[in-house]
C-alpha cells in the first residue's frame, strides 16, 4: 500500500486534475493530508492503478460488465441504501442519525418499507434447539427452504409477514431460546447476559442492517431472483458471509489484536505489512474519511487500551482509520460479549437488509443471469481436439 502525489497519479491515470478530484469526491479514490506539507493531498495508489486499469478498458463492453464485479459501478437498483460524501442512509435516511434511537423492528419497517408485522405468518419449527451461534442458524433455516413457499406469485403483504418470521427464526436460532422480550436488541443483550450492553447492540444492529450491494447481499438477490423461499435467500446470504474475506473479517481483527498485544501495535503492523498480508479492520474503499459506522460505535463506547493503541499505530502506520470489523471487535471486548458476538451481530443486523433486498427483487420479477467472459481453449469444432 503506498500513498502518492497529485502529479504521481495523474500521470498514472492520464487525465486531469478536476477528474482525479472528482474521483475523491466520489469516494472511487482515497485521500489524506501530506504529513510534510497539510496543504497538499496523498492519493492511495491501489485506488488509482484500480481506476486507471477500469479507464484502459472503458469502452470495451465485456470489460465495462467485468469491473462491475470488482468494486465497480452499481449493477443492479435498489431504494434501499448507498453511500454519499462518507454517509450511509437507509431509503434517504442517514442512518448514523437514525441509529441513535432506531431499533432493529425500526430498521425493519423502514428497509421493508411498511410496519413492523404484527402477526408473523406460522411456520413448522424443523431443528431441534441447540447451543446457539451462526451453524444453527444455517440448519433452522435449511428447514424452513425444504417446506417453504416460493417468493413469485405472492402479495408483497405476505412476504413480508414471511420476512417478519424468518427474522424472528434466525434470532431464536443464533440466540437458543424463545424471544421472551422486546426489542430485539434486548433480547440479545438478556441472552448473552450483558443488559448493560444493550444500547451498544442496539447500535451495532442498525448499523449493520444494510450496506449497498455487499457480496453475501448479492447472494440473496440471485437467489430471491429465482423465487426461491425467503428463508433460502437469506441462506444464501448467511453461506456468503461465513467466508473469511467477508463475515469472517471480525475474527481476523480479533487476530491481529492479540499479535499487537504480544509483539506490540507497531511492530504487529509491519508484521503483517512485511509478509505481504491485508491488515484487517482498518480501511474501506467506499468511505474516504473513514468508516461511518465505525465511528459513530468507537465514540460511544470506552474503547479497550488495547484496541487504542492499535487505532493509533495505524492512523501513523497504514494511514487508515478503523472500519465495522475492527469496531464490532472493540464494542465486543469493551461490554464483555461472547468471542463470537461480532460475527452473529453482523448476521442479526444484516438480515434485515438481506430480507429487504429478497422483497424488493421479488417485486421485480426478473431473474440475475449475467454472461460469462469465456478465457478458455478455443472450442473444437468437428470433434477436433476431444478428450
Amino acid at each position: 500500500m503506498r500513498w502518492m502525489t497529485a502529479e504521481e497519479a495523474l500521470a498514472i491515470l492520464g487525465t486531469k486534475p478536476q477528474s482525479l478530484y472528482a474521483s475523491v469526491s466520489r469516494g472511487r479514490i482515497r485521500a489524506r493530508p501530506d504529513p510534510q506539507n497539510p496543504r497538499r493531498n496523498l492519493y492511495h495508489g491501489e485506488d488509482v492503478h484500480r481506476i486507471a486499469r477500469a479507464r484502459a478498458g472503458a469502452r470495451r463492453a465485456a470489460d465495462i460488465a467485468a469491473r462491475t464485479i470488482d468494486w465497480g459501478v452499481p449493477i443492479l437498483e435498489t431504494a434501499l441504501s448507498t453511500v454519499v460524501d462518507g454517509r450511509l442512509y437507509y431509503r434517504g435516511v442517514d442512518a448514523g442519525a437514525f441509529s441513535a434511537h432506531a431499533t432493529v423492528e425500526d430498521a425493519a419497517a423502514l428497509l421493508w418499507d411498511a410496519p413492523w408485522p404484527e402477526a408473523p405468518v406460522a411456520a413448522r419449527r424443523t431443528a431441534a434447539r441447540d447451543a446457539g451461534g451462526i451453524a444453527p442458524a444455517f440448519r433452522v433455516l435449511a428447514g424452513q427452504v425444504a417446506g417453504g413457499l416460493p417468493s413469485v406469485g405472492r402479495s408483497v403483504s405476505s412476504l413480508r409477514r414471511e420476512a417478519g418470521h424468518t427474522l424472528l427464526l434466525l434470532y431464536e436460532a443464533v440466540l437458543s431460546g424463545e424471544l421472551s422480550v422486546r426489542p430485539l436488541h434486548r433480547a440479545v443483550a438478556e441472552a448473552w447476559r450483558c443488559p448493560q450492553a444493550a444500547d451498544a447492540i442496539r447500535r451495532c444492529l442498525v448499523l449493520l442492517a444494510d450496506h449497498e450491494l455487499n457480496a453475501s447481499t448479492f447472494a440473496v438477490r440471485v437467489a430471491a431472483s429465482t423465487g426461491a423461499p425467503l428463508a433460502a435467500a437469506v441462506l444464501a446470504g448467511l453461506s456468503a458471509l461465513s467466508g473469511p474475506r467477508h463475515g469472517g473479517a471480525p475474527a481476523q481483527v480479533a487476530a491481529l489484536l492479540e499479535t499487537a498485544r504480544a509483539a506490540g501495535p507497531e511492530d504487529a503492523l509491519r508484521r503483517y505489512l512485511q509478509e505481504g498480508r491485508p491488515v484487517p479492520g482498518f480501511g474501506h474503499k467506499l468511505y474516504v474519511e473513514g468508516d461511518i459506522r465505525a465511528k459513530i460505535l468507537l465514540e460511544r463506547i470506552e474503547i479497550p487500551p488495547s484496541c487504542r493503541r492499535l487505532m493509533l499505530a495505524a492512523e501513523e502506520i497504514l494511514g487508515e482509520r478503523p472500519n465495522i470489523d475492527f469496531a464490532l471487535a472493540a464494542v465486543s471486548q469493551a461490554q464483555g460479549l461472547p468471542e463470537d458476538a461480532p460475527l452473529m451481530l453482523f448476521a442479526l443486523g444484516r438480515a434485515v437488509g438481506w430480507l429487504a433486498h429478497a422483497l424488493e427483487q421479488a417485486q421485480t420479477g426478473t431473474l440475475i443471469r449475467p454472461r460469462a467472459r469465456y478465457v478458455g481453449p478455443p472450442p473444437a469444432k468437428d470433434g477436433a481436439g476431444a478428450r
